[in-house]
């Protein structure tokens, strides 16, 4: 495990970016695992100057991202799709073939599962995933339970996660409660994995992630068995960390 510190949000994009560049200068058909959220949006603008700039080249990469809400058309505007498509997969010259994220109207969920978990599986698994985390430890979809998830599932979303989303929306009664989710498995398989962390809220349950015990109650703390993973969090994501 490496960990990173970056003295703010901005210094933490600047870092956890030149990572993912670097992955893809060296491999360019790189197969990129990607998250949504608020945290990789300083990473994505970052990647997206580059290449307006000359400096990158997506042509040859492939992206799979991590989840999606049930019941969201690609067209929605608070589904992931809409999410990569806004701020990243038009700004770069990634080709539309190769972006790939569990849909959201399909009708037999088993079958989503089944088909997304044979998409990660044909590409070769996964160079570089990058990752956020949940104030309730949960990495992707994957929420605290009884054990670790390991296949593309269906997960029913935590009241606390529930919350946390619902200011991308307008009603909380609007947040979908359920959602797909690569699951641990190929997660853990990635041969390269990009945890990034911002803010105060965070510090508490990146520690226990980190260094607590390794348990599904806090998925992330799986990661503490990857032999490749990178850490990137600003002050205030380490200060405990950094305190012990």
């Amino acid at each position: 495990m490496r960990i990173l510190h970056a003295d703010d949000y901005l210094d933490m994009s600047r870092k956890a970016a030149h990572i993912i560049a670097a992955a893809v200068i060296m491999k360019p058909d790189s197969v990129l695992g990607l998250a949504t959220g608020d945290t990789p949006l300083g990473i994505y603008e970052n990647l997206a100057k580059w290449h307006s700039d000359g400096d990158l080249d997506f042509s040859r990469t492939t992206a799979v991202n991590l989840d999606e809400y049930r019941g969201l058309a690609p067209g929605s505007d608070q589904s992931y799709s809409y999410f990569m498509r806004k701020n990243l997969f038009q700004k770069i010259n990634i080709k539309t073939e190769n972006t790939h994220i569990p849909d959201g109207l399909a009708t037999d969920p088993a079958q989503e599962c089944a088909r997304y978990e044979s998409v990660i599986e044909s590409l070769g698994g996964i160079d570089l995933q990058l990752l956020g985390i949940g104030l309730n430890g949960h990495i992707g979809f994957n929420e605290p339970s009884g054990e670790f998830a390991m296949k593309t599932h269906l997960v029913d979303l935590s009241a606390s996660t529930v919350d946390a989303n619902s200011r991308f929306f307008n009603n909380r009664s609007d947040v979908p409660v359920q959602a797909y989710t690569m699951g641990i498995g190929a997660i853990m398989r990635a041969r390269m994995i990009l945890l990034v962390v911002s803010g105060e809220a965070k510090a508490e349950v990146l520690k226990r992630s980190l260094f607590g015990g390794v348990k599904p109650s806090v998925p992330a703390s799986v990661l503490q068995l990857h032999s490749n993973l990178t850490v990137v969090g600003d002050s205030a994501a380490l200060s405990k960390i950094n305190a012990k």
